[in-house]
């Protein structure tokens, strides 16, 4: 008997959390996935951490991410981040919510491929704006077309956040549906280093 029909008769929390054992569950993506909001309420239902890497590089360095940008442009924020999610992954089990270039970072993205479960919120271009354009703080949109430097970025990074060990669709839905997709990819987790549940979620 394998490890998910073991757990088939628990609660599908109980099956997500047993088969992420130690690991970290790490949320890649574009801004205006879901990450933070999504992994701070799996999180909570895991029973585990919650922490968000901008929240916490902010605290760490005393400033907000766009003046961090202004300051030290974008190469020096990203040796910052590397530093910051490879110390928040020495830890487990926590949910852990990325900035959207930290898993285009390739020092970042081995990180997180060593760190635990990659899991990318996939969102198409109206999603994605419908929930970034309400607030103005996004270094990267600061431009004249901000709507087609989020398309250029979809374009850009899209083939890179495939890599993560799963993909699941965030649209826009109850974040309460969103929470069950994540928990039904993590209870087809099988052993510490297969992912018989790799792949998309539609």
């Amino acid at each position: 008997m394998n490890e998910v029909a073991s757990l088939a008769g628990q609660p599908l929390s109980e099956q997500a959390r047993q088969a992420l054992g130690k690991r970290n569950l790490i949320f890649v993506g574009l801004m205006g996935a879901g990450k933070s909001v999504i992994g701070r309420l799996v999180a909570q239902t895991l029973s585990i951490p919650f922490i968000d890497t901008d929240a916490e590089i902010e605290k760490v360095s005393r400033m907000s991410i766009s003046e961090l940008f202004a300051a030290y442009g974008e190469t020096e924020f990203r040796a910052l981040e590397t530093r910051v999610i490879e110390r928040l992954l020495k830890q487990g089990p926590r949910v852990v919510s990325t900035g959207g270039g930290a898993f285009i970072n390739e020092a970042t993205r081995a990180q997180i491929k060593l760190g635990g479960v990659s899991i990318w919120l996939k969102a198409d271009l109206d999603v994605l704006w419908d929930r970034v354009s309400r607030r103005d703080h996004r270094p990267l949109l600061k431009t004249e077309n901000p709507r087609q430097t989020l398309e250029n970025l979809m374009i850009q990074r899209y083939p890179v956040y495939a890599e993560a060990d799963m993909t699941i669709l965030s649209e826009n839905v109850r974040k309460e549906v969103m929470v069950d997709e994540v928990l039904k990819a993590l209870a087809g987790l099988s052993g510490e280093g297969d992912l018989a549940g790799k792949g998309e979620l539609k």
